[in-house]
């Protein structure tokens, strides 16, 4: 999908990019896999804030979506391309041979009457297909990947985010994520064959805090501009350095570079090569 820039008429448009969504082909979403959710704002049950910079938004509906696609030897055809307000890629309305509707996360290239099957043996390798990692060929690019088999895809479900199965030894799959980590799943844990859709998602330009506000995101304002009440970096008179020997969070905690991984995390064994570090 092309990125479509605007003509500088105000300094906001000078700076905003948005994409071009001629892949969809349908407006409103089914009525039956939608509900209202109530907005939290980054609260808890409390009522007191436990995740900063959230509220406000437009107004949307959660689209039920089916990350553990159990309806296995039973084909669906794809009826429509939705965008989905809730998520970064492109999801896709399934009607099944036995009438039921649902709705998945659509990969790259999938077409309005494709046809797609979930199994738990062997299916063809094209693409929305499901299947145990077990019986795919290394080399394949898979997205919404289980961590345990019949709990549902949890890995790469976000736009252009896929996974390489490297190899298969045993009960045991090689995996490597997007950022270099590489892991072992069970071949039993099931996954879709190809890349979800939408990766120009990345390159779109904000261009104002508007569009920001319009997503539910609140401005972040620095520790160095608060007092030394509400953040370790507050305080000081005109611009001044933060006067500590390593940044913290405003709870008190290092950050930036620090790890926050527990040494012995059970799911350690898991983990072959760690991710590589941004340069």
């Amino acid at each position: 999908m092309p990125i479509k820039l605007y003509k500088p008429t105000t300094p906001a448009r000078r700076h905003t990019s948005v994409l071009v969504r001629k892949d969809l082909t349908k407006k409103k979403p089914e009525r039956s896999l939608v509900y209202h959710k109530k907005r939290a704002a980054g609260r808890n049950a409390q009522g007191k804030i436990t995740v900063r910079h959230q509220g406000g938004g437009a107004r949307k509906l959660v689209r039920v979506v089916d990350f553990l696609q159990d309806k296995y030897e039973i084909p669906g055809v794809v009826s429509t391309l939705e965008y989905d307000p809730n998520r970064n890629t492109t999801i896709a309305l399934i009607f099944y041979k036995d009438g039921e509707k649902r709705y998945i996360i659509a990969p790259d290239q999938l077409k309005v009457g494709d046809k797609i099957i979930s199994s738990q043996k062997t299916a063809p390798m094209s693409l929305g297909n499901r299947m145990p990692l077990g019986n795919m060929p290394t080399g394949t690019l898979v997205h919404n990947v289980e961590l345990n088999a019949g709990k549902g895809g949890k890995l790469a479900r976000s736009a252009g985010n896929s996974l390489l199965l490297t190899s298969l030894d045993g009960e045991k799959a090689i995996l490597k994520m997007p950022s270099g980590e590489i892991r072992i799943v069970k071949t039993s844990c099931s996954a879709s064959v190809g890349v979800p859709s939408n990766a120009e998602f990345r390159n779109i330009r904000w261009g104002k805090a508007g569009r920001m506000r319009h997503r539910g995101i609140r401005p972040t304002v620095r520790g160095k501009a608060m007092n030394p009440v509400d953040h370790p970096h507050g305080g000081g008179e005109g611009h001044n350095p933060i006067g500590l020997k390593a940044p913290k969070t405003y709870t008190g905690k290092k950050a930036l570079g620090v790890k926050t991984r527990k040494a012995n995390k059970y799911s350690n064994k898991f983990i072959i090569q760690r991710r590589t570090k941004n340069k």
